[in-house]
């Protein structure tokens, strides 16, 4: 495309707003549940999260700088993801804000911990699903030079999952009854998954 935008991205884009997040996006969200050593509780957003397994299921998300999040994460061991949904967005908003690690982000949004079965880390009680995460993996992230960044894959494997029942028919989960949003691009812009947006493609 001789009319395309060009740019290397370590001299800039040279755009109003850095393109990469709505290119790759709408991008599900990892609402990263953790405990610290000392019991205190941490609950953060991270707009770089994924399914990268099925057997095992391996959920992974990546955090920019060595947050309170990642160093719970180190201590413990394990970590919740609760799914952000429509009715959740406000209260999972409040929760990205930067507070000290004695100020817990549950409270602050309103949200009730519950006990995980399997992991330290609590749930959020209103979220209608959520995993339970062993921690399997911590990759610092590097550069094409091989230098590495201040960026830190975690990964974690999920060994307990819960699913509120209004979600299953007949068996099967429904993504869009859950209702939830995913991240875009700009400084603040979410999507949501509707029943009408989804379409079926056969495999070859």
């Amino acid at each position: 495309m001789n009319n395309a935008h060009f740019y290397e991205p370590a001299k800039g884009h040279g755009l109003k707003h850095d393109p990469m997040n709505a290119i790759i996006g709408p991008r599900p969200i990892g609402w990263i549940s953790t405990t610290d050593a000392q019991g205190r509780l941490n609950l953060a957003p991270y707009s770089f999260f994924n399914l990268f397994s099925y057997s095992p299921p391996i959920v992974g998300f990546a955090s920019t700088t060595l947050k309170d999040t990642v160093r719970n994460i180190e201590a413990t061991g394990s970590f919740g993801w609760n799914l952000a949904t429509r009715p959740l967005a406000e209260a999972m908003n409040q929760t990205s804000a930067m507070v000290a690690p004695e100020i817990s982000e549950f409270e602050l949004a309103g949200l009730t911990p519950v006990p995980s079965r399997l992991i330290k880390a609590p749930r959020v009680a209103e979220s209608p699903v959520s995993f339970e995460c062993q921690l399997t993996q911590i990759v610092p992230l590097k550069n094409a030079v091989g230098a590495e960044t201040n960026g830190l894959m975690v990964f974690g494997e999920v060994v307990g999952v819960h699913i509120a029942q209004t979600l299953l028919t007949d068996g099967v989960y429904h993504t869009a009854d859950a209702e939830p949003i995913l991240r875009g691009g700009g400084s603040g812009d979410y999507f949501a998954i509707t029943e009408a947006a989804r379409f079926t493609m056969k495999r070859p």
